[in-house]
């Protein structure tokens, strides 16, 4: 299994188009036709994919009617990620190389836990953090100063009230 990119909400028309609600990052090239997903076990061949309102609309090869995936509704897709065809700018990264590291807290030098997850909001990306408490730490440049992926730690200096 692959990394998390939505979840397949619904369906649109009787002939097997699937409605994606996803956040995630970097969807033209995760939806292009020919890439491989994975729903409730099963891999699938995308064979077009476009956009309607606010959801990714997929259409799948070998699928021609909505029938045969009614029961992948609620399911949640994922794609096996290489990441070498993706071009990332400065200060961004991969979800993958983002999980697991350690978070320390420079205010004080304390460990807060491990990013467990990562949500995609729109207007920033939030990390979720693991530890005595759960902490959702926004991946902003005043809150995050440093991120080394070698190392597997990232250093923050969280705004007031944001730790509490």
């Amino acid at each position: 299994m692959g990394i998390k990119i939505g979840q397949l909400v619904n369906f649109h028309g009787v002939k097997g188009e699937v409605k994606i609600l996803s956040n995630s990052d970097f969807l033209e090239e995760r939806f292009a036709a020919g890439n491989e997903l994975e729903i409730g076990g099963e891999t699938f061949v995308i064979q077009s994919y476009r956009t309607h309102k606010n959801f990714h609309l997929l259409k799948f090869e070998e699928v021609s009617n909505m029938n045969d995936i009614l029961h992948l509704k609620g399911k949640d897709v994922f794609i096996e990620e290489s990441g070498e065809d993706l071009d990332l700018a400065d200060n961004e990264y991969h979800v993958k190389d983002i999980i697991g590291l350690k978070v320390i807290n420079l205010d004080d030098n304390t460990e807060l836990g491990k990013i467990s997850e990562v949500m995609f909001t729109g207007a920033n990306d939030v990390w979720v953090i693991e530890g005595e408490k759960e902490y959702l730490i926004p991946y902003i440049e005043q809150v995050v100063k440093t991120v080394d992926i070698e190392s597997g730690i990232v250093e923050i200096t969280p705004l007031e009230g944001l730790l509490d």
